[in-house]
C-alpha cells in the first residue's frame, strides 16, 4: 500500500480503499466540513452509521465536492432497532435518502444482539441479512458484511444465508486484538476493518507509544494507523481536524519493525477492552 486511494480487494471483487474517514459523534454541520477536507486530501472512504446522526452530513459532502459518486466509497451500518426483514428494506432507504445516492459500497449490519433483540436475536438477525441479500442481489448495494460480529454470530447468520459476509468491522488498536475473530475472518476470506484505531484517544496518554513516536519521528496516530495497515486491516481514524485528518493520511513512508509491531500488540488494557456484543445495552 502506497496511498489513501489503494484498495483490499473483498472477495466479490469490489475494491475498499485502505483508510477510511470514520464520523462517529459528530453533527452533519462538522461532519460535512470533515468529508470535504478529506476528499480534498485524497481520502476515498467515508464510514458512517445510521447510529451515528452523521449521514445528512455525508450527503451534504458528497453533493459539493465535485467528484463523481463512483470515486468516493462509502459504508454504512443498519440502526439496531431495525432488525427484522421489512424494517431493515425501510431503514435502508432513509440511509440512502440521508446520504442522497443511490446506493451504497458496503451495507453492514451495526451489532449482531442488540437489546431489542436479546431472545430472538438468531431469527432477527438472519431475517436482517435476508434483506441484505436482496439489496445486494439487486445492485442497490455493492458489498454486504457485518460489525461486532463472533465467530458464533456468523456461524449462525450463515444457517440460513446464501452469501458469507465480506467484511467485519471490529474494534482493533494496540492492546485489542481480537485474534479469534480476526483468524477466523481470514479463513473464510472475510475483510477485517478497525474502527476506533486510537482506542477513543486513549493510547495517546500511553509512555511507550510516547517513546515509539519519537524514535520513528511519527505522530502516535500515524504509529497507531500503520500497525493496522501492516496487520491488513482496513483502518477507519476518526477526525474533524483538517491538520489531524491530513497527518492520518500520511502513513506509507515508514514501516514498524516486527519488534515493535509485537509490543504495540501487547500493551493489554491501554484501550480498554473489546465490546462484548451478546451484552451490550444498546
Amino acid at each position: 500500500m502506497k496511498s489513501l486511494q489503494d484498495t483490499i480487494k473483498l472477495y466479490n471483487g469490489v475494491e475498499m480503499p485502505c483508510v477510511g474517514l470514520g464520523t462517529w459523534q459528530t453533527t452533519d454541520d462538522v461532519t460535512k466540513n470533515a468529508v470535504l477536507a478529506a476528499l480534498a486530501l485524497g481520502y476515498r472512504h467515508i464510514d458512517t452509521a445510521a447510529a451515528y446522526g452523521s449521514e445528512g452530513g455525508i450527503g451534504a459532502a458528497l453533493n459539493e465536492c465535485g467528484l463523481n459518486r463512483q470515486d468516493v466509497f462509502i459504508t454504512s451500518k443498519l440502526r439496531n432497532a431495525c432488525h427484522g426483514y421489512k424494517s431493515t428494506l425501510d431503514e435502508f432507504e432513509k440511509t440512502l435518502k440521508n446520504l442522497r445516492t443511490d446506493y451504497l459500497d458496503l451495507y453492514l449490519i451495526h451489532w449482531p444482539n442488540p437489546v431489542q433483540y436479546r431472545k430472538v436475536w438468531k431469527e432477527a438477525m438472519q431475517e436482517t441479512w435476508r434483506a441484505f441479500e436482496k439489496l445486494y442481489k439487486e445492485g442497490r448495494i455493492r458489498a454486504i458484511g457485518v460489525s461486532n460480529f463472533m465467530p458464533h454470530h456468523i456461524d449462525a447468520l450463515m444457517e440460513t444465508a446464501e452469501i458469507m459476509p465480506m467484511a467485519d468491522q471490529l474494534k482493533l488498536c494496540p492492546g485489542i486484538t481480537q485474534p479469534e475473530i480476526v483468524d477466523y475472518c481470514r479463513e473464510k476470506g472475510i475483510a477485517v476493518e478497525a474502527y476506533s484505531p486510537f482506542g477513543t484517544g486513549a493510547i495517546f496518554k500511553v509512555p511507550k507509544m510516547n517513546e515509539m513516536s519519537e524514535r520513528y519521528n511519527k505522530s502516535i496516530g500515524q504509529i497507531c494507523l500503520r500497525w493496522c495497515l501492516q496487520n491488513g486491516f482496513v483502518s477507519l481514524p476518526k477526525s474533524a481536524n483538517p491538520m489531524r485528518i491530513k497527518q492520518n493520511g500520511e502513513i506509507f513512508d515508514f514501516e514498524l519493525s516486527k519488534d515493535d509491531m509485537d509490543i504495540i500488540s501487547n500493551l493489554k488494557g491501554v484501550c480498554g477492552e473489546a465490546p462484548d456484543p451478546d451484552n451490550i445495552l444498546f
